[in-house]
Formats: structure tokens, C-alpha cells, sequence
């Protein structure tokens, strides 16, 4: 498997804090059945600003770490970008930095409890310069909890969207965990990731994840995770189906 969302580097951001931290995050990592993992730092979020040349440096002695310990686990550059207004300028810049570097997706994050007026404008000016948005966690927005239509819209206008193994697994609790599951029923999820942050509070539950979305919404769904993480990392196109709009009354009825 290959998760595409993780914050295994040490001493860079609120995930690993140490080169131990880290080697014990690839070691669960294999337990959890990853083979491929993409090191995705925090970026412009306010604390943390990590920049793409620093990060693809920062793989490749991790790379180095974990062949001297025996650690079969290849870790990718990638980056956890806040959304900003200069975003596209940090691209011309060479600050930002695609998935695994392949010149084609970014991933997205917006604020726990907003999402930024621009952001519409700012998916399409992305999609104009040829790359494509790609949305972590929109389970745990607060806006997009209360109003999934405006998931539903940057979806329909091309964007994708990764949900966290802990949502879907109650790890945020039950009302997340069952949002997560209106989201991939209604089509609003493309991608599966762990966003670990270590092993103990922020861990991977990938294998769990995986068998929970089998279980519940077939083994179709739960290949076409799997696929849409290796065309992520290749650059392809991923799998989708149409998305949906959840209804108005399945939201009251969650969150009462």
C-alpha cells in the first residue's frame, strides 16, 4: 500500500520529533502493509513553513536512515500546503512543492474552522497553470461539515479530496467517522491517507481503514483508493465516480 499523506520526517513540523520517532513511524508503517509513504510537511500554516528544496534533501537522508536500519519502506517528497493567496507565486518561486515532485498535484489544506473566500478563484487559477488541487481531511472542516455542498463544488469543478484513515476509523470520534462515511458514499472522497504524525496518538490505521471501507462499501471502493494513491504519486489521472450531494436531512440528523 501507499500512503500519501504522513509527517515522518523528524524535527520539521508536529509530527516525528526525533531520527527515533521517525524510524519507528517506518517501522509501523510496514506493519500497517505501506511500502511507499510520501513525507508531506506542514507549509505556510502558520508555525511551519518547510520548502520544497529542504524537503526533497530531508527524503533523502530519511531514505538513508531507514536502508541502514533495515527499514524497507520508500519515502516520497511531498508537502502539506495551508492555503494562502500567494500560493501560485510560491510555485514560480520553487517553494512549493508537488506530490512525489511529478509537476501535477497539490495537496491542500484549509483552516479547521473555514474555509478562505479566494479559494474557489484560487482552485481554478491552479487548474489553469496545469496542476490539480487535492483537499486533505475535508471530514474535519468545520464549514465543510456544516455546509458538504461546498465540498460537492470544488469536487465537481475538478478537484479531489483525501479523507484521514483515523476518521473513518472514529479516531476524531463519531460523528467524523460517520460524516467520512456520507463523504465516500456520496462519491466526495478519491483518496485514503494516514496523515500520521506517530505511533501513538496520530498513528497510521491504514490497515484497518482499508478493511472498514471493503466491509462496508465494497472491495471496488476500496481498490480504487489503493489505484488512485499510485496515480497520485505517477502523476495519472484518478479514478472517480460522479460526485453527490448529501442531503440536507442526513446532515441534521448527524450532528443533532
Amino acid at each position: 500500500m501507499i500512503d500519501i499523506h504522513s509527517h515522518i520526517i523528524p524535527g520539521i513540523d508536529d509530527g516525528a520529533q526525533t531520527l527515533e520517532d521517525s524510524l519507528a513511524m517506518g517501522r509501523s508503517a510496514i506493519d500497517n502493509g505501506i511500502y511507499k509513504i510520501i513525507a508531506t510537511p506542514h507549509h505556510k500554516n502558520g508555525v511551519y513553513e518547510n520548502y520544497k528544496d529542504d524537503i526533497v534533501a530531508q527524503v533523502e537522508v530519511l531514505n538513508h536512515h531507514f536502508n541502514e536500519h533495515g527499514i524497507e519502506l520508500e519515502v516520497l517528497p511531498g508537502q502539506e500546503n495551508r492555503i494562502h493567496g500567494d500560493f501560485l507565486e510560491g510555485v514560480s518561486k520553487g517553494e512549493i512543492l508537488t506530490v512525489n515532485d511529478n509537476n501535477k498535484y497539490f495537496l491542500i489544506e484549509f483552516p479547521s474552522g473555514h474555509i478562505p473566500s479566494y479559494a474557489s478563484q484560487l482552485f481554478f487559477n491552479i487548474q489553469l497553470a496545469g496542476y490539480i488541487p487535492v483537499i486533505v481531511h475535508p471530514e474535519r472542516n468545520k464549514r465543510i461539515i456544516e455546509q458538504p455542498d461546498l465540498l460537492f463544488d470544488f469536487v465537481e469543478k475538478g478537484a479531489y479530496a483525501q479523507l484521514t484513515t483515523g476518521s473513518i476509523c472514529g479516531s476524531f470520534g463519531k460523528k467524523i467517522m460517520k460524516f467520512s462515511e456520507q463523504l465516500i458514499e456520496a462519491n466526495l472522497v478519491h483518496l485514503l491517507a494516514s496523515d500520521a504524525h506517530n505511533i501513538s496518538s496520530r498513528g497510521f490505521n491504514f490497515y484497518e481503514a482499508i478493511m472498514k471501507v471493503e466491509n462496508q462499501f465494497g472491495k471496488d471502493k476500496s481498490e480504487e483508493f489503493l489505484q488512485n494513491s499510485s496515480h497520485l504519486i505517477s502523476g495519472e489521472m484518478l479514478s472517480t465516480d460522479m460526485p453527490m450531494k448529501i442531503k440536507k436531512r442526513k446532515i441534521i440528523k448527524l450532528f443533532k
